[in-house]
């Protein structure tokens, strides 16, 4: 097997590749890896690192996991949330409008900068004459950061810019992004010669690039050249809020999935840190209710971030309810169809889309919900697309993790959960 190519149908409408490498047309990412996020660790001059510091070269979370904390993750929520020491519901008191939530992460750099706790923040703003289309930003003011506020759900390659940290003589940063971006900073952190970094760490799932994503806009919204701000909620749709201030929501069970398949990178399908486990601190949503923020304060920097912004911020109560292990089975099964396939009559949809709402895992039990449907949809396309780099794009947690759905992902594939050691 060939598990270099993909097939035609495997790539995104937008891209018309028919090879592995992201974009792979552009000349600019000619040598990287077969799986490539772009990052921007290959745009600097640290791209000579990139074998031994790419997540989808080798995983390295558990040796990364064992510099910071001293130790492996417990066999409890830690398996799926990552190794902590305290968590969080949260929001801002006074919320920032533009921001994704109320503005918890852009408030949190802009402090630090007030402050004189660091001389920089990377982030990602917004390319000039778009909303969502991704750009690296080296901020130096707290108007710089604070005027990135707001979702860029694309591919961005942030971490070209620590070049530009090197040449300006940057010696304390702050660095928010995804997880693999994070994963490629912590490999080379000791490499920078910085005296203080601060890494602040956004939960990141499926990210596009920017024609993917006016192609998924274009297929879930009534108007999509209207969006100003839509976000994955956890009452299981996609909320949409236009122009005009009117929200759209169209429920999970509605995406036109047959249309969307092969949007998302092979990299955002072959990873496996949904919440950005080796930041100092992780700021999402998942595991709180509705209209809060999801706070993981990771390493004793963490903590001291989360002091620093606690005054601003409400705090609430994680809550949790539901029961995800009713519906891993029957998600399990489907992972063997092709996207799409069977979808149900439009009531029936609505019904379920109903109890899901009024049944359906909330706050914790949700988030332990969606990373362990993504991690069991990843381990999937791994082990279909690219079952020569299983051993080392999958960390060892994962198999963990899922192994309560063994005897059900052995009946359904044919084969272990476990992976298979060759003799």
């Amino acid at each position: 097997m060939n598990d270099a190519v993909l097939d035609p149908q495997d790539t995104g409408p937008s891209k018309g590749l028919d090879t592995i490498s992201l974009l792979s047309s552009d000349e600019r990412l000619k040598g990287r890896p077969k799986l490539c996020s772009d990052c921007g660790l290959c745009d600097s001059a640290l791209k000579g690192r990139m074998s031994s510091a790419c997540i989808f070269v080798h995983n390295q979370t558990a040796e990364i996991e064992q510099r910071l904390h001293g130790r492996g993750r417990r066999p409890d929520d830690e398996r799926r949330f990552g190794i902590h020491r305290t968590q969080y519901a949260a929001r801002m008191r006074q919320p920032n409008p533009q921001a994704q939530w109320s503005g918890i992460v852009t408030s949190l750099g802009a402090r630090l900068l007030e402050q004189g706790t660091v001389e920089a923040v990377i982030t990602t703003g917004a390319a000039p004459g778009t909303r969502f289309k991704s750009e690296p930003v080296l901020a130096r003011t707290p108007a710089e950061v604070l005027a990135t506020a707001g979702n860029k759900p694309c591919l961005s390659p942030n971490l070209r810019l620590l070049d530009q940290v090197r040449e300006q003589g940057i010696k304390r940063l702050a660095f928010i992004g995804t997880s693999c971006q994070v994963h490629m900073l912590r490999a080379v952190e000791a490499e920078l010669g910085l005296e203080k970094l601060y890494v602040i760490g956004i939960p990141c799932s499926d990210n596009v690039t920017y024609p993917d994503l006016e192609y998924f806009l274009t297929q879930v919204s009534r108007s999509p050249q209207t969006i100003v701000h839509y976000e994955f909620m956890q009452d299981f749709s996609l909320w949409m809020r236009h122009e005009d201030g009117h929200k759209e929501r169209v429920n999970y069970i509605d995406f036109p999935m047959d249309k969307l398949h092969g949007i998302f990178p092979s990299s955002c399908l072959s990873c496996f840190d949904y919440p950005n486990t080796l930041a100092d601190l992780t700021v999402g949503y998942m595991g709180a209710e509705l209209g809060w923020q999801w706070v993981l304060a990771r390493t004793e920097i963490g903590e001291e971030l989360f002091e620093l912004i606690r005054p601003e911020l409400e705090i609430g109560e994680l809550t949790s309810s539901g029961d995800r292990t009713r519906g891993m089975p029957h998600y399990i099964a489907r992972l063997t169809q092709p996207p799409g396939a069977k979808k149900p009559p439009f009531l029936v949809r609505q019904l379920v889309a109903y109890m899901q709402r009024k049944k359906g895992s909330k706050g914790l039990e949700f988030a332990r919900a969606i990373i362990e449907m993504k991690l069991l949809r990843n381990l999937n396309y791994v082990r279909s697309k690219f079952p020569r780099f299983e051993a080392r794009v999958v960390p060892e947690h994962v198999y963990q993790t899922l192994e309560p759905y063994a005897d059900k992902y052995q009946e359904v594939f044919g084969r272990p959960l476990a992976p298979q050691t060759e003799e």
